[in-house]
This record gives structure tokens, C-alpha cells and sequence, in this order.
């Protein structure tokens, strides 16, 4: 076996003029900054290697000296392809003023394109960007002119458009690890993530190029526990063993075990929020979250949607996530974001969008820097002000249901609650509604024509995607429409009717009781009759059956209900986030099949939960009752009304 340790300026001599490195990092977590500074000091000394090409996915930076930005220095970047890129402005600088050729590909899909270059694929399809600025319709992720090569296409497969994310050969990889053996084999024990370690050095190798790997210790030669191994030595060509003050933990927190779940942490209770602007986008947004689903929330404004969850006792009945790879606990934010405390789990960050792509996520919440008429937003692009799109095409385009959220007016704007109503005291100086945004970072019209269900929240107001762009749906008591909200818009939205008034616990000091109004839903508010169709919908969400009692109670109001309506109906049930005690199984499907038998004409059940749709199923069959159990909602109701039709 090989002793792989070397010097850093050993493994960093490895890198040549025009090579394409790809660098390793979330934020600060698993960021190689060893290897980056050793990459920078040696081409201050030698102006080599010159005119490489930078790949990464998550904005390994600080925003500030540290991470990519220690690369910004003329000649040594001649391209780079990123998914985020507000946490190095640095380089995003030499992007905006057309000094590299630079992309903005969504970071699901780096992501997951390593381990297709690692496959040795041409390159990756996806439905990720169809109709935002990356698909090469619009601009195809280029930043700027002087970038004019083609890394996505349009292709179409059994009819329908899928981008292609075209694969970026790697001659260098960096990648970090907390123990290496000599032989270059490396756990992570010691690191808040795991990222995509893995995926980028089979890249690398597979492509015939070089691995190099910072790490904080070194193991005698085959000690390490195989288990713990994420990255093997085959893979691995150099091992660098960085000082502890170049391998903290993230930008701002050396170490802490309650990140790499080697601990619980008394978290304690944090304090509640004052009752801002923020709070109050934050409560409102919080009537939304799905019981027992699984939820992402963006950086910044959506931060208070989990404090205001805390504060209503309503955090357990949610699983919260990172695309970083956590699943569960509490994410952090800032230099710490993507780490979690008392995560669940810690998936690698590839895996993770393979579950956001595919619709695991119940609920999206996301910032919302400016939107459209056609309920277009933009988060990425404002003239010299780039950040890039990061994970948020991933996860708003695939979510479920999807929150964007911010203040109405920005720059200045101040607010007073009085009385359980809102008073703008200053208005801000830029409009957020305007008629076409720069770069369209989720598009509206793409997600009204999927059924997407899209929700735009404000301090002062609440918007809905509908087909022709954005409806106003609710107002803030105390606010004039005209004033306050038409006259501060670059268009005029829909109104369908008299929009209704956001719900006055929102403005108040005292607690909304919001695990009441999501648990405890009276019966007689789970249920609503379209007479025009014959259909009712009922809501099951967050309801538990425990007991005999409970069960008796469920079906002496569901059939009081149905027996009032004086005919037979047609049914869309949702049971997401519906418990069941396993004893009560049995009981609970036999009260379907009666009200089957005595009140409906069709009936579609519909649920998130792939368990309870096969169990449900099979209880239903048994007493040979036609399923129809959907996933969707809409799956769900477009089911009944097609067989109404027939």
C-alpha cells in the first residue's frame, strides 16, 4: 500500500494550467480551506497553475477572505460552474463584470451530475430549470457574454421537455474528511455533513484526474472501522492534515458534537419573536405547515416559520430538512447553515435532492426577493447583485405546496400592530410586486400548469398562484387595498371578490393556540359540500384515533353529516397526517366500508404516506371496497370528477 500523506505544497503542485477543479463544501461545512489557501499562495508565488476551471455546488465561502474567494485572483480563474454563489462575492464579482466565463445550474443538479460524470454518462436529465433562466431557452445558466458554451439542452423524451445537464469531465478534486490512514482511506465522523465526498472522487478518478483530501488527523494503515469509511483509499491520491484552525467545523462554529448527532443538546426554549413584520409573515405562513410532513425552510425570512412552530408547540409534528443532507432536529442558520442539531439523519447531499425531486417535500418555505404578474419570482439575479439560484429551483419547483415569503415593500419599511390590527408607519422605498423580474427563478405559469399549490405571504396581505397569475386572497385588518397594497404594485392583480381578512390571532401578543387549530380541527369544520358537483371534501389531517371513544365520536358525526345532506355524494378524503392506533385499525375500516355502503356514490381517499395508502388499501379490498387511494389532492379529485362525467 501507498503512504498517501504528503506536504500541502506537495499535493497542490499536482494542479495544473487549465485543469477543472471541483472543490467540496456547504458554507463552511466540509470547505477544504487548507487546500484553497495553499492553491492561492501558490499561484501568488509562481502565477501557476493559471486559467483553471472551478465546479461546486454549494457556495463553499464565507462570504468574505475564506473559501472560493481566496481563487478571485486575475488569471487564476478562467471558468467557473456553480449553484450558489452569494457566500463568494469575490469571484461572483469577476463573473458580473465578464472577467470568467461562469453558469448558475441549479445545485440539485451538480449535485446529482457527479455521480453521473463518476458513471461516466454523458450527463444528467432532469425536469429541474425547465422554463427559469437556466434552461437554455432563456439563458441557460450563463452569467454573463462572454460565456457562450452550451452546458444544458432541451430534450425531448416521450413527448415531453427535459433539460439535459451536459457532464464536466474533473482533473483535480478537492474534498475534506475528518480521519485519512495512510492509505488515503477517510471517515467523517468529526464533520457536520457528508455531503457529496464520495460522488466527486469517484468523479474525479473516473475521470482520470486526482483526488486530494484535507483531513484533521491521521490513522495508522488499516485501523479505520470499514463502516465509518465514506471515501476509500482507492480513490484517493494525496492527503493533506490541515492545522485544527483551517478544519473547523463550519465558518463560525469549530465543533460541536450535537452537529455530527454524537450528542443530544438542550436546545432550551428560545425566545419569541417580537411581534414584527417578520413574526407576522412568519404566523401566517405557519398555518400552512402540514401535520407529519416533511418540510424545508429557506434562509433568512423563513428562519421564523420554525420559531413560531416552537412557540405554538407544533415543532414535533413536523420533520424539518436541509438539501444539505439533514433530515429532523433543528437547522442552523448563518455560517452555520446546513448543519443541523439533533438531526435525525445526515444523508449525502445528492440523495437528499433525489427526495426533493421526486416530491417528498409536503411543504416548501422560501424567500421572495421580488415577483411577477405572472407570479414569477427571483432570488438569484438584480443587475450587479448576484447570489445564485442554489437549491431553490430544486426544492420550489418539486414541493407539494410552496410559501414564498417577505415583506410587501422593501428598504426602509417600518410597521405598528395597534389593536390587533397592522398600520404602515414607513413605507419602503422599492417595490416587490413588479411587472416582469429580472430572472425567473421559479415561474409561475410553469407551476399554475401543474397544480402546484403556490402561496405568496406579506405582512400586509396573502396572494394564491391561480391561472393567470396572482389572486389576492387575504388582507391584514387595518389596511386599505387600494393604498396600501394596488397602488405600491407595478400590475394589478386578480380579485375574485372581496378578499378576506387575515386571521386576527396573527396580530396579537398572545399565542394563536396554532397546534389546536391543526390538531384539534372540529368535525364540522373538516367538511364541505360542493352542492354543484355532489362532491365532499373531507379533511382528516392531524386526526388521531386512539381509542373506542374516539372512533365512536368520528362516526356519529361523519354519518349525522352525510344523513343531512339527504342524498348520496361523491367523496375526496385526505388523510395525510392521520394517526391510527393499530388496534383500532380494523374498527377504523369498517367504519369506512358503512359509510361506503350508506353515503357515497364514488369515494377517493388520498395521502403522502405510501404505508397507509398500502395498508388502507388492503383493509379496504377485504371488504371488497374499491380503493382508489391517491397521493395528490388533485390526483384525487380529478379521479371523482372523471367518473362523475361518466
Amino acid at each position: 500500500m501507498v503512504d498517501k500523506l504528503v506536504s500541502l505544497e506537495q499535493a497542490i503542485a499536482t494542479i495544473g494550467d487549465g485543469d477543472t477543479v471541483c472543490v467540496a463544501g456547504f458554507v463552511g461545512v466540509g470547505t477544504p480551506e487548507a487546500l484553497l489557501r495553499g492553491l492561492e499562495e501558490r499561484f501568488a508565488e509562481t502565477q501557476s497553475p493559471s486559467g483553471i476551471s472551478l465546479l461546486f455546488a454549494a457556495a463553499p465561502g464565507d462570504g468574505g477572505e475564506k473559501g472560493l474567494n481566496r481563487l478571485a485572483a486575475p488569471g487564476l480563474v478562467k471558468r467557473a460552474v456553480g449553484g450558489h454563489w452569494s457566500l463568494v462575492p469575490k469571484l461572483g464579482a469577476l463573473a458580473i463584470d465578464n472577467k470568467i466565463e461562469a453558469y448558475n445550474l441549479p445545485l440539485g443538479c451538480i449535485s446529482q451530475l457527479y455521480r453521473d460524470i463518476a458513471a461516466g454518462k454523458p450527463g444528467m436529465f432532469s425536469r429541474v430549470g425547465l422554463h427559469t433562466f437556466v434552461d437554455p431557452r432563456q439563458s441557460g445558466g450563463a452569467i454573463n457574454e462572454c460565456t457562450t458554451e452550451k452546458l444544458v439542452e432541451v430534450m425531448q423524451i416521450n413527448g415531453e421537455d427535459w433539460l439535459f445537464y451536459k457532464s464536466i469531465p474533473i482533473d483535480v478534486a478537492l474534498i475534506r474528511g475528518t480521519t485519512a490512514d495512510r492509505y488515503g482511506n477517510i471517515t467523517m465522523e468529526r464533520e457536520a455533513l457528508t455531503l457529496d465526498m464520495l460522488p466527486i472522487a469517484m468523479a474525479a478518478k473516473n475521470s482520470g484526474g486526482l483526488v486530494i483530501a484535507q483531513v484533521e488527523r491521521i490513522a495508522a494503515g488499516g485501523t479505520l472501522d470499514p463502516r465509518q469509511v465514506m471515501v476509500p483509499g482507492n480513490l484517493v491520491d494525496c492527503i493533506v492534515m490541515a492545522d485544527h484552525s483551517e478544519h473547523h467545523q463550519t465558518y463560525k462554529t469549530p465543533y460541536n458534537h450535537a452537529f455530527t448527532g454524537r450528542m443530544k443538546a438542550d436546545v432550551g426554549t428560545p425566545p419569541s419573536m417580537p411581534l414584527c413584520q417578520r413574526k407576522i409573515i412568519a404566523r401566517r405562513a405557519a398555518m400552512e405547515l402540514p401535520v407529519n410532513g416533511v418540510v424545508n425552510l429557506g434562509i433568512g425570512m423563513p428562519e421564523g416559520v420554525a420559531a413560531v412552530a416552537n412557540e405554538e408547540g407544533v415543532i414535533d409534528r413536523i420533520t424539518l430538512t436541509t438539501e444539505a443532507g439533514v433530515l429532523g432536529g433543528v437547522p442552523q442558520s448563518g455560517l452555520d447553515f446546513g448543519a443541523g442539531i439533533n438531526a435525525d439523519a445526515i444523508i449525502q447531499m445528492n440523495q437528499q435532492f433525489d427526495f426533493y425531486d421526486g416530491g417528498g417535500l409536503d411543504l416548501a418555505c422560501l424567500g421572495m426577493a421580488e415577483a411577477d404578474q405572472n407570479g414569477h419570482v427571483n432570488v438569484s439575479r438584480f443587475k450587479t447583485r448576484f447570489a445564485g439560484a442554489g437549491g431553490f429551483i430544486n426544492i420550489s419547483q418539486n414541493a407539494r405546496k410552496v410559501i414564498f415569503v417577505g415583506t410587501f415593500t422593501a428598504g426602509g419599511l417600518e410597521v405598528a400592530v395597534e389593536d390587533h390590527k397592522l398600520r404602515i408607519v414607513t413605507e419602503g422605498r422599492n417595490r416587490k410586486f413588479i411587472g416582469d423580474v429580472e430572472q425567473i427563478t421559479f415561474n409561475g405559469t410553469y407551476g399554475a400548469s401543474r397544480g402546484q399549490d403556490v402561496f405568496y405571504i406579506t405582512e400586509r396581505c396573502v396572494f394564491r398562484l391561480v391561472d393567470g397569475g396572482l389572486q389576492l386572497t387575504e388582507v391584514a385588518p387595518g389596511i386599505d387595498v387600494q393604498k396600501d397594497i394596488l397602488d405600491l404594485m407595478e400590475f394589478t392583480p386578480i380579485i375574485d371578490g372581496e378578499p378576506k381578512l387575515m386571521d386576527s390571532r396573527i396580530f396579537s401578543e398572545e399565542p394563536m393556540e396554532l397546534r389546536k387549530q391543526l390538531l384539534e380541527i372540529p368535525l364540522s369544520d373538516r367538511l364541505t359540500h360542493d352542492g354543484e358537483n355532489n362532491i365532499v371534501f373531507a379533511n382528516l389531517s392531524g386526526l388521531e384515533i386512539e381509542d373506542p371513544h374516539d372512533l365512536e365520536e368520528l362516526s356519529t358525526g361523519l354519518n349525522a353529516f352525510f344523513n343531512s345532506l339527504g342524498q348520496k355524494v361523491n367523496l375526496v378524503s385526505n388523510y395525510d397526517g392521520i394517526f391510527i392506533a393499530p388496534r383500532m385499525t380494523e374498527r377504523f375500516a369498517n367504519l369506512m366500508a358503512q359509510l361506503e355502503t350508506d353515503h357515497y356514490l364514488e369515494a377517493t381517499r388520498y395521502t403522502t404516506s405510501a404505508f397507509l395508502r398500502q395498508k388502507l388499501g388492503q383493509d379496504l379490498k377485504s371488504r371488497s371496497i374499491p380503493p382508489h387511494i391517491f397521493e395528490t389532492r388533485q390526483e384525487a379529485a380529478d379521479y371523482i370528477r372523471a367518473q362523475a362525467k361518466t
